[in-house]
């Protein structure tokens, strides 16, 4: 228009790859979400009285509660004043200590190394060689990032080269979460997708690797592939045998694994078990563990933390070429460092109170609290879904969030087509508009061509979950009486 034509940064100047990022998991109906809150407030009359966000895995918006022996050691990193008081147990005073005198000028308020505090790297590492059995980790392979998507980005940076044909092909999981696409259009790479088997509860299937990689290889370099596991947004547990496979498939293809595991403690269904793909490997003996190079993320924002705010996490480099590492510290010091106190939120995550530590009675129960009234609900939400006719949901085996198929009527695939619209994007918003509830659509996760999804976090209160699962069948068969 007229006004933007004397600016220096306009829609036609700005940086393309920008403009392909999308992100549904922010994207137009959670902003309408936001809007019709602000409307209700205002005394807007609707047909419902707040607005349930089912849109994003926020445990603590959902109201999870933390963990208090994590927040006491905040508390005292961040006022060391309180390492006076005695309402504070002992277990949380030496771990504040340590952390403290790990820092410069004792403040968390002063940058760590690069790669992350030293001695929070050494508890990670000891961390992953008790979680897998006593495979050995070097914490010099261990760098911590702001959130697990921080590590994801900067790896996916030092992966992609090349134009046309040897441009770098990057694997993801169809539906996939949206950070994969969103990273790869900005960074200008390309996305390869393999789909995963919805009547085989969202399994991996390695006849579908192939099928994916050898159609890849007409157009671009695929040297990447990404495995999300528990899965997001299909809830999956990969097992043991299919973890090897991947690794097989990954060394007789030549590609670097990544592995996206910051849903690892959440496992709820019988007979499913997480595996990471760093101790499978090293089961599989040298001529794997030696070669093939992975690098596996965790997070703080998930499992029975849920503190997404403070963007703790870490990412395990294996078998990274020496000269490759170089480059590595190099780019994440440009950043200076991860926020401190992720840091040292990490740090209670690796190195949580242990028998005969006064914090640890109730760490215990809390933690096994919120992990089963996780499976609850997991199960519920199957449950209840599934009693929808025209509704679908496999076992939400893990992770957060159910991604049940829904039928939806011709009259309204064609209506929404009509508005340029996903139909399951013109479903959510509808339901949006009538219910108050925040989906979000297939679409936004990928899905194979003429079938339709949406996401749901298991994350709200068992009430409130109800509630939402009773206005969501309600709406289900209202939605599909009207268009057929």
């Amino acid at each position: 228009g007229l006004f933007s034509q004397n600016k220096v940064l306009t829609i036609d100047t700005m940086n393309p790859n920008v403009k392909n990022v999308e992100y549904a998991v922010r994207g137009p109906i959670v902003q309408r979400a936001v809007q019709i809150e602000k409307e209700l407030r205002e005394g807007m009359k609707k047909p419902f009285t707040e607005v349930i966000k089912a849109n994003i895995g926020d445990a603590h918006a959902m109201g999870q509660q933390p963990i208090t022996f994590f927040r006491q050691v905040l508390a005292l990193c961040s006022y060391p004043e309180l390492l006076k008081d005695n309402m504070f147990p002992e277990d949380a005073k030496s771990r504040a200590r340590r952390i403290l005198q790990a820092c410069g000028g004792s403040s968390l308020g002063a940058y760590s190394a690069s790669q992350g505090i030293d001695c929070v790297r050494q508890d990670v590492a000891r961390y992953i060689e008790r979680r897998d059995g006593g495979v050995p980790c070097d914490p010099d392979n261990v760098y911590l990032t702001s959130g697990a998507s921080d590590g994801i980005v900067t790896m996916l940076k030092l992966l992609v080269c090349g134009e046309g044909a040897s441009k770098t092909g990057v694997m993801i999981s169809i539906p996939q979460y949206p950070l994969y696409s969103a990273a790869l259009a900005e960074l200008g790479a390309v996305q390869v997708n393999y789909y995963l088997n919805e009547e085989k509860c969202w399994s991996m299937d390695l006849s579908e690797l192939e099928r994916s990689l050898a159609e890849a290889r007409k157009h671009c370099n695929p040297k990447v592939l990404c495995i999300i596991n528990p899965g997001n947004p299909t809830g999956q547990v990969q097992s043991r045998q299919c973890i090897e496979d991947v690794i097989r498939f990954a060394a007789k293809e030549h590609l670097f694994l990544m592995a996206d595991e910051v849903y690892q403690d959440n496992v709820y269904a019988e007979g499913c078990q997480f595996h990471s793909f760093k101790k499978v490997l090293f089961e599989l003996g040298p001529q794997y563990s030696n070669t093939v190079e992975l690098v596996s993320f965790h997070s703080t924002s998930k499992c029975y933390m849920g503190e997404c705010g403070f963007r703790g996490g870490y990412m395990e480099v294996i078998n990274m070429d020496p000269e490759v590492k170089a480059q590595l510290i190099k780019l994440v010091s440009v950043r200076l460092c991860p926020a401190v106190p992720g840091q040292a939120l990490m740090d209670m995550v690796v190195n949580s109170p242990q028998p005969g530590e006064p914090s640890y009675t109730t760490f215990m129960k809390e933690r096994t609290a919120t992990l089963s009234l996780l499976a609850e609900k997991a199960k519920l939400t199957e449950e209840m879904l599934n009693t929808v006719p025209g509704i679908t949901c496999n076992p939400v085996q893990g992770a957060m969030y159910s991604f049940p198929n829904i039928s939806l009527p011709q009259k309204a695939i064609k209506e929404a087509k009509a508005l340029g619209q996903a139909p399951d994007m013109f479903y959510c918003m509808k339901m949006l508009e009538e219910t108050g509830i925040c989906l979000v659509p297939g679409s936004g996760f990928g899905q194979k061509d003429g079938t339709y999804h949406f996401r749901m976090t298991i994350l709200p209160p068992t009430d409130k979950l109800k509630l939402l699962l009773a206005k969501v069948k309600e709406f289900h068969q209202k939605f599909t009486r009207q268009y057929s």
